[in-house]
Order: C-alpha cells, then sequence, then structure tokens
C-alpha cells in the first residue's frame, strides 16, 4: 500500500547537509526510485502544499479516546474531531504525544491517520506524527502517512538513543523527502535541543514546512526574524508568540478543552491579552503534570470519552478535578465540545496496563 513503485538500492554522494570539508563517502539509499511520497499527480494534488501547511495557524493536537477495552473509540474521536471543524480549528495533529502516538501500534497509528484524511481531509490539515527515534520506522511510518492522505508529517529527532550532529542531519534528511514536514524541538521530552543552525540547515530543504518549537519565544523570534515559519508548542506563550515574536500560530493542547476561544486568541488580526489571561488559568491546569493526563482527565469529565487510560499514564486525584471543574464552570460549558461536567470518582476511571 505504501510503495506503489519498484524499489532500488541507489548511490550519490553525501552532498546535503554537510559542513567542513568535502569528503569521499557515499550514503546507500533504499528508497523507492521517486523522491516523494507521491505516485501520481493526482495524489500529489490532494496533498498539501509546504504553503499551505505554514498557513495554518492553530493546529489541534487532538485527543485519542478509548473504548473500555482499550482500542480507538472511533466516533467519539470524530465527535471531537468536528468539533474543531465546527469551531474553525485549521489543522490537527494526529498520534502526536497528546494523542498518545507513542501507545499505539504502527497499525493503529496509520489506521487512524487513514481514518482522519480520509473523512475530514477536505476540511483541516491532516498532520501525521510518524517520527521516531528509528530512522527505519520514521521512514516506513512517514511513507504509508502520505500514501493514506495525510498532509504533512510531524518529525522529532531521535530521542533516548540520542545521536549526533551528523546523525540527526540524516534522520531528517531521510523522511524531508516524503512531503511536507514540521519538525518538533522539545527538549523537555528528547533531553536533545535542535540548535538554531542545525535548524537552519533543515530549513533548506524543499519540503521543511517549518518548526513546532518549545524553547520559548526568543528562540521563536529569532526564526521568525530569518523567514522561518515557527508554531509554539507551548501555549500559555502561545499568544505572545503569535502577535510579539512573529509564530504563524500555535500547535496547541487547550484546544481541544476550548477550541472557539483558541481560535479567538489565534486567529484574530490583533492581541487579545483579556482572553489570554482568561485562559492561563486552564492551560496550567492541564500542565499540572505530564501532558497528556490533564487532558485525558478533563475530557472525561466532559463526559466527550470514555474515562479509559492507556497506563503509563493516571488520572488526576480529586482535588485537582474539582479545580478543573471550577475553571470550566467560570469559563463556560458551551464552549467546550462537552454537554455536561461529570462529577467523577477514582473509581470510575479505568486504567489498562493490556490493551
Amino acid at each position: 500500500m505504501a510503495f506503489a513503485m519498484a524499489s532500488s538500492v541507489s548511490f550519490g554522494p553525501a552532498a546535503v547537509f554537510r559542513r567542513g570539508r568535502t569528503r569521499t563517502r557515499t550514503i546507500v539509499s533504499t528508497k523507492c526510485v521517486a523522491s516523494k511520497a507521491w505516485t501520481n499527480s493526482t495524489m500529489k494534488s490532494m496533498t498539501a502544499s509546504v504553503d499551505e501547511i505554514k498557513a495554518t495557524r492553530l493546529i489541534t493536537a487532538i485527543k485519542t479516546p478509548y473504548l473500555p477495552n482499550g482500542k480507538v473509540d472511533l466516533a467519539a474521536y470524530d465527535a471531537l474531531v468536528e468539533k474543531q471543524i465546527e469551531a474553525g480549528v485549521g489543522g490537527l495533529i494526529v498520534g502526536g504525544t497528546t494523542g498518545e502516538g507513542q501507545l499505539m501500534s504502527w497499525d493503529e497509528h496509520i489506521m487512524l491517520i487513514a481514518h482522519t484524511a480520509k473523512l475530514y481531509g477536505t476540511e483541516l490539515q491532516i498532520v501525521g506524527n510518524t517520527g521516531s527515534n528509528s530512522t527505519k520506522e520514521a521512514v516506513h511510518a512517514t511513507s504509508q502517512g502520505f500514501a493514506v492522505g495525510m498532509d504533512a508529517a510531524l518529525q522529532i529527532n531521535p530521542y533516548y538513543g540520542k545521536t549526533n550532529r551528523a546523525g540527526i542531519l540524516a534522520h531528517f534528511g531521510a523522511v524531508l523527502d516524503y512531503g511536507p514536514t514540521i519538525v518538533y524541538n522539545v527538549p523537555a521530552r528528547t533531553s536533545q535541543d535542535i540548535p538554531p543552525e542545525l535548524m537552519m540547515e533543515l530549513a533548506k530543504h524543499e519540503n521543511f514546512a517549518g518548526v513546532k518549537e518549545c524553547e520559548g519565544n526568543e528562540r521563536i523570534k529569532n526564526y521568525t526574524d530569518k523567514g522561518i515559519t515557527c508554531w509554539t508548542g507551548n501555549d500559555d506563550e502561545a499568544h505572545d508568540a503569535r502577535f510579539e515574536a512573529g509564530a504563524v500560530g500555535v500547535i496547541s493542547v487547550t484546544s481541544n478543552i476550548v477550541p472557539g476561544k483558541m481560535v479567538d486568541l489565534i486567529c484574530s488580526d490583533k492581541p487579545n491579552p483579556e482572553l489570554r489571561d482568561e485562559l492561563l488559568p486552564l492551560m496550567n491546569w492541564l500542565f499540572t503534570e505530564p501532558n497528556p493526563i490533564g487532558l485525558n482527565t478533563m475530557l472525561s469529565m466532559l463526559d466527550c470519552c470514555e474515562p479509559v487510560f492507556r497506563l503509563p499514564y493516571f488520572p488526576y486525584d480529586e482535588a485537582l478535578r474539582k479545580q478543573g471543574a471550577e475553571l470550566i464552570t467560570k469559563i463556560g460549558l458551551e464552549h467546550t465540545p462537552g454537554k455536561k461536567l461529570l462529577k467523577l470518582k477514582d473509581r470510575d476511571f479505568i486504567t489498562l496496563e493490556e490493551w
């Protein structure tokens, strides 16, 4: 399904992403003959261009809901996506950290990308999180993701089993060929920063759409001054990133809960510090413990999904849930995808060690 063309082995000089003296070495590539994932012009015409991805201000890192048996709840997922469309959100990250791609099999992951692209690809930019700390897995997942209809890939630098500068460049070089790509820099999770000089090298690739940057607005301003498109990955900094640092927008967790208000905050032509300050307590609550624990807890409280957690994620305690309920009451239930606010007890949550 992912490879409609015959595969061949090609040899060529390693001229891309190199610094210093030219060395006489070769890199072996086992990619398809075509350097793009598109098998024909029709497929290419149905995939967003790099410029279309760059113009997408608000991208929601969408939640993946589960059934009590731990399988993906597609009906609940579709309801969440439709609320995003209704609010005017521009795109989705499918299977990101927020969507728990790290807890999915690749079969689940590609299925969810395909499902989203098939149902909602004409209304949203579908960005599949097909990155991995294994270059082989990232290449395979990315080729499949584009084959099943995603518009762009979200790619992270290798984490845990970290590599050196040359390895990072080679890793991204292997996946960038397949289509529009957002590079994700989040040292708090990977424990390895992608420094600006390295990002500038990546930005030379024709499929580089921009960077989801979590290292703050000073870093973002440095990039946007040089013409690099940025989305902040920090909801609490999103307003200032957009209106002071030049970011195109945000890849957001909070927009799962208040999509319309996040559209107003990010997609407006004028800054709105009052709205920013209104939403900051909710943003802070969502990140009291590592994401996506707060989001999963809140969407369960809003009856938007079953209160099912795949371990190691574990719901907020009763005190935090009470705080969250108070925040939603203050903002207004009508601004959320939920129709009611449940007073869940600890016993109501299901935590799964197998699924």
